[in-house]
C-alpha cells in the first residue's frame, strides 16, 4: 500500500525559538563554538547522535523539550545574540580583488569533487576535501566574492569498519538531503534549479542543492532523481566509487554540469579556480561556451578561459592522476568536439603530455594545465615535483621554467584549534588569532602566555584524547563481538600522562604506516617502558580497492592488539574530522613519514601544530619549508635525502627515526622541571605557535590565491573581454602567426667578451644576432641565461637577464644585447633563449614556444 501523498512534517518551534532555524541552515555553526553549543546543551547525547546536524537534531528533539526551552529567558536572550551575530557576519561589505573596484557579484567560483566542512555533511574523503572546506570557510571570513560547485553524495565516502582479525569494511549509509544543511537552490526568478547535459548521446538532468558555508555558496549537483534511469541516478551516490567510465561521468557533471548550473543560477563568474584535475571539463566548456554566445574561434576562446582560469594540482605521481583510454573519450566526446568545430585528433591533443601520441590516454591535469594561465602546486617542493612531472607539457623548456608554480597550503585555525586551548588563546592574544590568523603581531603574543597554563591545558586536551579513544574503542570491540574482559579492558588502555604519539592519515603505501613495525623489537620496548611511556594512536582509510593499503592497517592492527602493546597503541576506527579534531589537539608528537617526495603537502600536522603539538616529520610537503635544522620547531627524520632503493630508505630512516625519538623526544618531555613542566618543550609549542601559525593557515592561503592568481585572471579576462573580444581574437591571429613563423627563427653569433676568468660582479656583455623571419622585435624575448655549472656542465641554478633590441646586420638578422653577472666564485656558462612575448599574454611560457643558441 503506498501513500497517496506525501508530507514533511517539522517541528513547530515555539515563539522566541524561530532563530534556531536560521543558524541551522548556515554551516557557521561548524566554526563557531557559541552557535553549536546552542543546539549541543538542549540534548548532548541527541547532538552526538545527530553527527552535530542542526537540522536532523531539531527534528528529533521532542516537542516537549522545546515547550520547556521557550520558558528559559535566558537562552532565548543568549539565541538572539547569535542570531545577530550571524546576521551582521553575513552583511559585512565584500572584499574587493585588486583591480576590481566597483564590482559586484560573484567573481570566482571553485571546483572540487569533495568538500570537508563539517562532520554533518560527508561529501570528503581526506585532505584535499578538508582543505577545499578550509578554503571556503577563510574565502567566507575574509568575505572573497566566491561560490563553489560540488557534488550530492547519497552515499558519501564509505564509512569504515574492522572485522574480528583487522580486515577493514566498508560501509555506505544513504543520506536524506532533507535532513541536511542544505536546501533546493533556486533560479534568479525562484524556481527550483535544474541542469540538463548530455552524457554522450543520452540526456541527463540533475537537481541544485544549495550550502551556504558563511558567507559562501557551495551548489551541489545530484542526479538521484526519478527522471534520471538507473545508471546515470548512481553517478552522485559515492564518492570515488565506481569504474572508469563512471568516474569520466561525475567528472562531465561537475566540469561541464557545472559551469551549466551557474548559467541556470544566474551566476557568471569571470575566473574558476579547479582544485584538482578532476574539474578541468570545467575549462572546455567555458572555452564552447564563448564560441558559441560570442562567435569566437576556438583559438580566441581558449585564451579567454585560460586567462581566468586558475588549477591547483595536488597528487605528487603520475598513477594518481585520473586518465581516459582513447576509446572510452571517443564514445562520450566526438559529438561535443564536433560541436566545438575540432577534429576528435585536436580534441584529444588538448589533454595529451605528447599531443601527436594517438595511443596516450586523455588526462584531466594534462586538459587542466592547457586550459590554465596560473597552475600550482601546493607546497614550495610540491611545486618543483610537479614542474618535473609534467614537462613533458612544455618539452622544450627546462624544468625551473616550467609554468608550475607554488602557493603552500594552510588550515582554517578556528576550525581546529580545540575550544580549551581557544579561549586561552583569547585571553593572551585577543580575538585577533580567529581573525586575523595569518597576523605575526597576533601570534607574537604566545609568549606572554603561562607555562603552566599552557601545558595544563595541553594535559587536559590529552586526558580528554584519552578518554575519546577509550570510548571509540570500546564501541569498536562491542560491534565486533568481542569478550567481555576485552570490551571492559579498552576503558583502561592509554595513559593520560604518557606521552603521546598520533598517526592519523590515509593509508596509501607511501605514508608508510607501517614503517614504525620494521623495528619491532624497539617499539616494544618504547610502549612497555614504565619509568618513561610512550603511547601511539593511530587512525586512517585505505581505499576499498587498495589491497596493500589494507594489508599494512591489518598488520598494524595486528601489533595494536598483542599482548605487549594492547594498552599503549590503539588504532581508532571510522577516521572522520572528529576523531581528527580529538587527535590534532591531544596529541604531544604528530608522526609523519612519508617517503619523500610524495606528500604533496600534509595540513593534518600544520592542525596539530595550531593546537601546540609538535611535530616529528620527513621533509617532505609543509614540513620541508617549515622545518628549522636546530629543532626548535620540531623534529625531521633525515635531511631531506631522496633515495632510489626505497627499501634501503625505510632501513635508514626507520633508524633515524628511533634513534631521535630514544635520544631526543622522549628525554625532552620527561625532563620536568619544577611543578612538573617539561620547559623545554614549552618553549618548543611557542616557537612553533609564534613561527608557524601566521604562515600554514588558509586565512593566508586564500589571501595568496586572492593576490596572486584570482586578481591577475581577473585583470586578464577584462583585458581580453574588452570591446566585443577584440583584444582576445587579436591575441589568438598574433598566436596562430608566431605559430607559422616560429620553426623558422634562428640564432647565430653568440658573443662575449674574450675573457677566460671573470671576477665575481664583473659584467659580462653578451650579444646574439636572431633571424625573426617576419617576427616584431617586440614579439619577442630574447634572454641571456646563465648561472653556475654541474660536473657535466648542466645547469646547477640559472639567472635571466634581458637582452635589448639594438640594431641590425647587413642581411636583416636583428642584433640583441645584454648584460649578466657572476654573483659567486666558480664555474660560470651562459647561453642565449628567445620566447614569444605579447603585452596581453599572461605567461609567455604558455604558448611552449622556446629556441635556443646552439640548437
Amino acid at each position: 500500500m503506498q501513500p497517496l501523498k506525501v508530507f514533511s512534517v517539522v517541528p513547530k518551534l515555539p515563539e522566541g525559538l524561530e532563530g534556531l532555524w536560521e543558524l541551522a541552515y548556515n554551516l557557521w555553526f561548524s566554526w563557531n563554538e557559541e552557535i553549536a553549543a546552542l543546539f549541543s546543551q538542549i540534548d548532548q547525547q541527541l547532538w552526538i547522535e545527530s553527527y552535530r546536524n542542526p537540522v536532523w537534531f531539531l527534528n528529533h528533539v521532542p516537542q516537549r523539550a522545546l515547550e520547556t526551552l521557550a520558558q528559559d529567558a535566558l537562552y532565548k536572550s543568549r539565541l538572539r545574540e547569535a542570531v545577530a551575530r550571524q546576521r551582521q557576519y553575513l552583511s559585512r561589505p565584500a572584499y574587493t580583488l585588486k583591480g576590481d573596484e566597483g564590482g559586484e557579484g560573484i567573481r570566482v567560483v571553485y571546483f572540487s569533487l569533495e568538500y570537508g566542512i563539517s562532520l554533518c555533511l560527508p561529501i570528503y574523503s581526506g585532505g584535499l576535501g578538508i582543505l577545499a572546506g578550509d578554503h571556503l570557510k577563510s574565502a567566507s571570513d575574509l568575505n572573497v566574492p566566491l561560490a563553489a560547485i560540488g557534488i550530492a553524495y547519497q552515499q558519501g565516502y564509505f564509512r569504515q569498519y574492522m572485522t574480528p582479525d583487522g580486515w577493514q569494511q566498508e560501509r555506505y549509509p544513504n543520506y536524506d538531503f532533507e535532513q541536511m544543511p542544505m536546501r533546493p537552490a533556486l533560479t534568479p526568478d525562484g524556481q527550483p534549479a535544474v541542469v540538463h547535459l548530455d552524457i554522450g548521446d543520452r540526456p541527463l538532468k540533475a537537481r541544485i542543492w544549495r550550502v551556504d558555508v558563511g558567507r559562501v555558496p557551495l551548489y551541489l549537483l545530484d542526479t538521484n532523481i526519478a527522471e534520471n534511469p538507473p545508471d546515470f541516478r548512481q553517478i552522485t551516490e559515492r564518492l570515488y566509487g565506481g569504474n572508469n567510465e563512471m568516474r569520466l561521468w561525475q567528472e562531465m557533471l561537475i566540469g561541464i554540469g557545472g559551469i551549466k548550473a551557474l548559467q541556470v543560477l544566474g551566476i557568471s563568474p569571470k575566473v574558476i579556480h579547479m582544485n584538482e584535475g578532476h574539474s578541468a571539463f570545467a575549462g572546455l566548456e567555458r572555452v564552447r561556451l564563448f564560441m558559441k554566445e560570442h562567435g569566437l574561434s576556438f583559438e580566441a576562446a581558449v585564451e579567454v578561459a585560460a586567462a581566468g582560469s586558475i588549477f591547483t594540482t595536488h597528487t605528487p605521481v603520475p598513477a594518481g592522476n585520473d586518465r581516459f583510454a582513447p576509446d572510452l573519450m571517443a564514445r562520450y566526446f566526438e559529438p561535443y568536439a564536433s560541436d566545438m568545430g575540432l577534429a576528435f585528433k585536436v580534441f584529444m591533443a588538448l589533454g595529451r603530455e605528447v599531443p601527436h601520441d594517438d595511443s596516450e590516454p586523455f588526462c584531466m591535469p594534462v586538459l587542466a594545465l592547457r586550459l590554465s594561465r596560473f597552475n600550482n602546486g601546493v607546497s614550495k617542493l610540491h611545486g618543483r615535483v610537479s614542474r618535473n612531472m609534467w614537462k613533458r607539457v612544455w618539452n622544450q623548456f627546462p624544468v625551473e621554467d616550467v609554468p608550475i608554480g607554488a602557493l603552500t597550503n594552510g588550515v582554517h585555525a578556528p576550525t581546529w584549534v580545540a575550544p580549551d586551548i581557544g579561549l586561552l588563546y583569547d585571553r593572551y592574544l585577543g580575538s585577533n588569532w580567529r581573525e586575523d590568523p595569518d597576523s605575526s603581531r597576533a601570534w607574537s603574543l604566545v609568549d606572554t602566555i603561562s607555562d603552566a597554563e599552557l601545558w595544563r591545558t595541553h594535559e587536559r586536551l590529552r586526558a580528554r584524547l584519552v578518554d575519546f579513544a577509550r570510548m571509540r574503542l570500546h564501541r569498536q570491540l562491542a560491534a565486533q563481538g568481542a569478550r567481555r574482559q576485552d570490551i571492559q579492558m579498552a576503558e583502561e588502555v592509554l595513559n593520560p600522562e604518557a606521552l603521546t604519539i598520533g598517526f592519523a592519515r590515509r593509508f596509501a603505501t607511501y605514508k608508510r604506516a607501517n614503517l614504525l613495525l620494521q623495528e619491532r623489537d624497539r617499539l616494544i620496548r618504547l610502549v612497555t617502558s614504565t619509568d618513561r611511556p610512550v603511547q601511539f594512536i593511530f587512525a586512517g582509510k585505505a581505499h576499498p580497492q587498495d589491497q596493500e593499503g589494507k594489508q599494512l592497517m591489518k598488520e598494524l592492527i595486528a601489533l595494536c592488539r598483542s599482548r605487549e602493546c594492547r594498552m599503549s597503541m590503539v588504532f581508532l576506527e571510522d577516521y572522520d574530522m572528529e576523531v581528527a579534531s580529538h587527535l590534532v589537539s591531544g596529541c604531544d608528537i604528530w608522526l609523519n613519514n612519508p617517503r619523500r617526495p610524495l606528500e604533496a603537502c600534509g595540513t593534518s600536522g600544520m592542525k596539530a601544530m595550531l593546537n601546540g603539538v609538535m611535530q616529528f616529520s620527513t621533509l617532505d610537503g609543509w614540513w620541508d619549508e617549515a622545518y628549522r635544522p636546530d629543532n626548535s620547531l620540531g623534529w625531521a627524520i633525515g635531511k631531506g635525502e631522496e633515495y632510489e632503493d626505497p627499501d634501503y630508505q625505510d632501513f635508514v630512516e626507520v633508524q633515524t627515526l628511533y634513534n631521535i625519538l630514544e635520544n631526543d623526544i622522549i628525554p625532552d618531555f620527561y625532563d620536568r622541571g619544577h611543578g612538573g613542566i617539561p620547559r623545554t618543550w614549552v618553549r618548543r609549542m611557542k616557537a612553533a605557535l609564534r613561527e608557524l601559525a601566521p604562515a600554514f593557515n588558509s586565512h593566508r592561503m586564500v589571501m595568496d590565491y586572492a593576490g596572486t592568481a584570482y586578481a591577475p585572471a581577473l585583470h586578464n579576462f577584462n583585458e581580453l573581454t574588452q570591446r566585443d573580444f577584440a583584444p582576445a581574437r587579436e591575441l589568438s591571429e598574433w598566436r596562430m602567426d608566431i605559430m607559422t613563423k616560429w620553426s623558422m627563427l634562428q640564432i647565430r653569433n653568440v658573443r662575449a667578451q674574450q675573457a677566460d676568468t671573470l671576477h665575481v660582479g664583473d659584467a659580462l656583455t653578451v650579444e646574439a644576432e636572431i633571424l625573426l623571419n617576419g617576427i616584431d622585435p617586440g614579439h619577442i624575448r630574447a634572454e641571456i641565461y646563465a648561472g653556475h655549472l654541474n660536473q657535466d656542465n648542466s645547469f646547477a641554478h640559472r639567472e635571466l637577464s634581458p637582452m635589448q633590441h639594438v640594431g641590425q646586420t647587413d642581411d636583416g638578422w636583428q642584433v640583441f644585447r645584454g648584460t649578466t653577472a657572476p654573483a659567486e666564485a666558480g664555474r660560470y656558462g651562459f647561453t642565449v633563449r628567445v620566447c614569444p612575448t605579447h603585452p596581453r599574454l599572461a605567461d609567455p611560457h604558455s604558448l611552449g614556444l622556446i629556441r635556443w643558441a646552439g640548437v
